[in-house]
């Protein structure tokens, strides 16, 4: 099956394990099989850096270059899609530059989210299993993630609330006069309302489509929802009624935000509900083993989400996703993954896990940095 989307030359240098790697693909799934530390995450982590934010690992980005190496990292990928190939690289800043650089068929780019227009990424790793059950900001993080895949723009907004929230909270701290705080206030209640809106929109989008479920035994419908943004449960529908309450809001709570030394209302503060539709049971309550399939779910249902909002297929990186699933479920979710018209990454330490990909799938040996196709 020759999929729209997909990596067919991938290309690394002097990042994390590797002082040089390459890879020449075709279109089906790529499996990465390996003992653990070899190096299968870091591809995986390469490739997430293809997507605005800081990539699978979240890592600063002065850390991705191998240890000892004496040039800077980079990563660069030849991408096939429907109109054609299109030649996507980043890596460090370099000449003391903060951040990283974003190349587009061999120019610069001006913003990391022009990537956006010819990739989404989306991913899982063994860390995002506890996601139910841990804090709320986890949840958020994930959230924002699946926002970010349909509307690139919003990671701008979630990193503009959150550096003029600090802002504001040290102007609090120094007693800071009212004209700054207005000021600041104002900018954070702009960058709320795109916040709000956008994950309720999302959201909204994803829980039409994940009812839908993808395998109602094997990968069961959640139910999504966001708590309420304001204690008295009053949700404003437009942004201008919105802000105009977070500015009023802020303003009365000053003296408390002061004091707790931390602003203690906002979009910062507001949790992602998932319930198991058909068990009617909180999510954070559910097995090991349901938590796993709803959240696959989840991923699976938001990759066709932004399939059909976007006209781009994600590609996935799930990182060690076969280890903990029964062979049903493992069997359900390949037959999941060939039902999108996109590439696949996976990775595990026994190949027997990817058997019943048969000949939908590459494999790749990784072992110490090296990388050995299946076959040569």
């Amino acid at each position: 099956m020759a999929r729209s989307m997909h990596i067919s030359r991938l290309r690394l240098s002097q990042y994390r394990n590797y002082t040089a790697a390459a890879l020449d693909l075709d279109s089906r799934h790529v499996v990465l099989t390996g003992p653990n530390g070899a190096g299968k995450t870091n591809l995986l982590e390469a490739v997430s850096l293809l997507s605005p934010g800081r990539g699978l690992r979240r890592a600063p980005f002065d850390s991705l270059i191998q240890a000892g190496a004496h040039a800077q990292w980079a990563v660069a990928v030849t991408l096939e899609t429907k109109d054609g190939p299109v030649d996507l690289g980043t890596g460090a800043g370099g000449d003391g530059e903060a951040g990283r650089r974003v190349r587009i068929n061999g120019a610069n780019a001006r913003t990391v989210e022009a990537l956006s227009a010819y990739v989404r990424l989306m991913w899982l790793t063994p860390d995002m299993d506890g996601l139910f059950r841990g804090p709320a900001s986890d949840r958020r993080r994930f959230l924002d993630r699946l926002v970010m895949t349909l509307i690139p723009d919003h990671g701008v907004a979630v990193a503009g609330y959150e550096k003029t929230m600090r802002q504001r909270n040290k102007l609090l701290d120094e007693g800071g006069d009212g004209t700054w705080l207005n000021a600041i206030e104002a900018q954070m209640a702009e960058y709320a309302g795109a916040i709000y809106f956008a994950r309720a929109d999302s959201l909204g989008h994803l829980q039409r489509l994940a009812s839908e479920s993808v395998d109602q035994e094997a990968f069961p419908a959640a139910r999504l929802a966001l708590t309420p943004l304001f204690e008295d449960h009053h949700e404003p529908t437009s942004s201008s009624t919105l802000e105009a309450s977070l500015i009023a809001r802020w303003r009365d709570t000053r003296a408390l935000d002061r004091a707790a030394g931390r602003t203690i209302m906002g979009p910062h503060r507001v949790d992602l509900e998932v319930v198991h539709a058909q068990k009617a049971m909180p999510a954070n309550l559910c097995s090991t083993g349901e938590q796993k399939a709803l959240l696959i779910g989840l991923v699976l249902a938001h990759a066709r989400l932004v399939a059909k909002m976007t006209g781009l297929t994600p590609l996935l990186l799930l990182d060690e996703v076969a280890a903990h699933l029964d062979p049903d479920r493992r069997a359900a979710l390949f037959s999941a993954l060939n039902s999108l018209d996109t590439q696949c990454w996976m990775t595990g330490t026994d190949p027997m896990l990817f058997e019943a990909l048969g000949g939908g799938a590459q494999h790749i040996g990784v072992n110490a940095g090296r990388l050995v196709p299946e076959g040569a």
